[in-house]
């Protein structure tokens, strides 16, 4: 793969630069997403549709909470790592940063062997666990079975991607993944219904598109490609220090994020109390609300990288200006998309439902939740800057306890005493808010840049 030029984050215009990481993460995102999405797609057209098509969808939806854990453990060492790495490289230290990503494909290759063991040993009784039942666990684990085979290439596409986009080469990583979506999508056909393999098609045809973009991902970072950071034999040894500064970012975050999928259960358990409508058009609303969280998610990840790189080369003037910017963009974008949602909102909605009552509730959850998008705005940007720069003890704290813990707190007090759906909504903008006032605060008056900046003096001059 020919790389494009490389993004230089310690100089040049920072809204370009932040543009030029955004973008291409963003449609990477969209990317992953595709690959459940056209699985789905073709499954539910397994003949007859009624029958065969609509119990093997359901039973490929069953493995989606043993994909989730497979994608985490790669999330972890790509969080974990690639801010570590994006500071030492600002830092002019480009062997550290092979040493991290070095630890961290072991810890990937590692880590994939365990969970494709123990996943291959207990399949059915996890499957079962996760509510497979009696006609359905056949179809689940055809998928699984085979998709689990190919656990260490899902872990090395989306843990080392990470490692591309911190150097600098967001395209680079964005090609890997649409390369392997777009092999994705032309075996899916080929294997479910001209070979007649079924559900077990499309698990290998899912696995084959991750080894494609596994191989590219590592071709990227072997060393012949022009890439600053190698793979060389001598990092890939395991260092405690490296893995336990991995770990204090990584686990933070992925400790937030189970508490996210822990508070949005709450939320859906009581959408679950209003009846099938509310159930059918939560669901949607979650569809057309990921566009959303990818768009946020993007900046966060782009910051990260600037603010990591910046704050390695010592430029925390740089690392503030790219947060002030970042801050706009996201404004600016976020109100652009709330904007579109909540005057599109029925167009939206009648794109995955035609049923007039779950249209009608699901236009009101738009013009509810659309509004306060904005007030997310400051928690996803201040916690991805301060990721970047080493500090993710206090960040964490914020959302587990002002976000995901008050978020559980309000649908258990509120929700029983006034039983509506606008109660469960309105614990999203009321804990953002908070949220995001203190991440503010704590970024204004906390004096985190002084202390990260001296902890970092403090282990280079040891």
């Amino acid at each position: 793969m020919i790389l494009d030029k490389r993004a230089d984050l310690g100089h040049g215009d920072v809204k370009k630069l932040l543009f030029s990481l955004s973008v291409p993460t963003i449609t990477s995102q969209i990317v992953n997403m595709l690959y459940n999405l056209v699985d789905r797609v073709f499954i539910g057209h397994m003949q007859p549709a009624e029958t065969v098509g609509k119990l093997a969808l359901t039973g490929v939806g069953v493995c989606l909470p043993i994909i989730m854990v497979i994608s985490a453990f790669a999330s972890l060492m790509a969080i974990g790592g690639a801010p570590r790495a994006s500071i030492a490289e600002g830092a002019g230290e480009s062997e550290k940063s092979e040493r991290i990503m070095g630890n961290c494909l072991t810890m990937l290759l590692i880590t994939a062997l365990v969970l494709m063991v123990l996943f291959e040993s207990f399949a059915e009784p996890l499957l079962l666990m996760f509510g497979a039942s009696e006609n359905t666990v056949g179809y689940a684990l055809d998928y699984m079975r085979i998709y689990a085979l190919g656990t260490i290439f899902v872990q090395l596409t989306l843990g080392m991607n990470a490692y591309i986009t911190a150097q600098g080469f967001a395209t680079v990583s964005m090609k890997t993944v649409l390369i392997g979506a777009l092999l994705n999508t032309a075996l899916d056909p080929l294997f479910i219904f001209v070979l007649g393999l079924g559900v077990r098609g499309a698990a290998l045809a899912t696995v084959l598109s991750q080894v494609a973009s596994a191989v590219l991902t590592l071709r990227c970072i072997v060393g012949s490609q022009g890439m600053p950071w190698h793979i060389r034999t001598e990092k890939l040894r395991l260092h405690g220090d490296v893995f336990a500064a991995i770990c204090t970012i990584g686990v933070p975050a992925a400790a937030q994020s189970a508490m996210y999928n822990i508070s949005n259960m709450f939320i859906q358990s009581s959408m679950n109390s209003f009846g099938t409508s509310t159930i059918a058009a939560w669901g949607v609303y979650g569809k057309i609300d990921f566009l959303f969280w990818m768009t946020i998610n993007s900046l966060g990840i782009a910051i990260t990288t600037f603010a990591g790189q910046n704050f390695g080369a010592r430029q925390y003037d740089r690392v503030r200006r790219g947060v002030r910017v970042c801050l706009a963009m996201a404004a600016c974008t976020t109100l652009v998309i709330s904007f579109t949602f909540y005057n599109l909102a029925e167009v939206l909605f009648r794109l995955f439902s035609q049923d007039d009552a779950v249209v009608a509730v699901g236009v009101g959850m738009m013009h509810v939740l659309t509004p306060v998008y904005i007030t997310y705005v400051c928690i996803e940007v201040l916690a991805g800057a301060l990721r970047g720069c080493g500090d993710v003890r206090v960040p964490t704290l914020i959302t587990v306890f002002f976000v995901c813990g008050l978020r559980m707190l309000w649908l258990f007090i509120a929700v029983p005493i006034r039983h509506e759906v606008a109660t469960v909504e309105m614990s999203y903008p009321i804990t953002w808010s908070l949220a995001s006032a203190l991440f503010i605060l704590y970024y204004v008056k906390g004096g985190w840049m002084q202390r990260c900046a001296e902890k970092w003096e403090k282990k280079q001059a040891g």
